[in-house]
């Protein structure tokens, strides 16, 4: 909410958010669609865990460091995209099944839409501009948003502190696991890129996807396996091994996108 009422809302934010919800939502049907996609990754948790990026602890602060400022907007609007796809469909797709499996759970998919941090963030930023506060909140918000993004990085690596203590080999990879990181670290970046390609983004605006597209696993993926006790360890292992890899792809997606723009 900060950021957003720091730097407004405009046509970027909108068409970043719209192209990370509408590209995870279209890739989650086609995997699903398709049987030798679903065969590869044959649960929930591996999917999202290879969609859903921490695009907020790490890919806001990411960008922060190493892109204009002129680009928060996109950077922002995928973060926003991303994490309305995962609070909202998320809970709805690892849910356990209804009993009668042709009616939708829509007063699930209705309150995960509304307990979305998203969502909130939304809905606090155009309260704002109705009262007409929204450059007073801004300036309170700023210096806060900028600590809280500034620590993340550390709850980033407290939970994969958590995680190392876990029993059980984290480096013990299946290959479906091993095809959700491939799938999340290389995959969806480079389909990120041929669409910035098509819609002729420039270096910044690209970089800014790009980079989102290709932070590693969202610590929301494993709060979501817990609460609803599917696949728990293997979101745990996608979320250390991604993110672990993503010191070394992260500074060669910058490198490549730079080379070939």
């Amino acid at each position: 909410m900060g950021l957003l009422l720091k730097e407004g809302i405009d046509i970027n934010l909108i068409k970043s958010a719209f192209l990370a919800f509408s590209l995870i939502g279209f890739l989650i049907v086609l995997i699903n669609i398709f049987p030798f996609f679903k065969n590869k990754l044959s649960n929930y948790t591996v999917q999202l865990a290879g969609l859903i990026g921490n695009t907020s602890f790490l890919g806001i602060p990411i960008a922060i460091a190493l892109l204009p400022s002129t680009t928060i907007n996109f950077t922002i609007g995928f973060d926003l995209g991303t994490t309305l796809f995962a609070w909202i469909f998320g809970p709805f797709l690892l849910q356990e099944k209804s009993q009668n499996k042709n009616i939708p759970n829509i007063k699930g998919l209705l309150n995960a839409l509304i307990n979305s941090p998203a969502s909130r963030g939304i809905i606090g930023v155009l309260m704002a501009y109705l009262l007409n506060v929204d450059e007073i909140l801004g300036n309170y918000l700023w210096i806060p948003a900028r600590i809280v993004i500034a620590l993340a990085i550390i709850i980033v690596g407290t939970r994969l502190g958590i995680i190392t203590n876990q029993r059980g080999k984290i480096f013990d990879l299946n290959q479906e696991i091993k095809i959700s990181i491939f799938l999340k670290l290389f995959i969806l970046p480079f389909i990120v890129f041929l669409i910035s390609k098509i819609f002729n983004f420039d270096l910044y605006q690209s970089s800014a996807l790009i980079l989102q597209a290709g932070t590693p696993t969202a610590i929301s993926t494993i709060l979501m396996a817990e609460a609803y006790d599917v696949k728990r360890k293997i979101a745990s292992k996608i979320l250390f091994t991604t993110t672990l890899i993503s010191i070394v792809t992260i500074p060669l997606l910058k490198i490549l996108v730079n080379a070939f723009n």
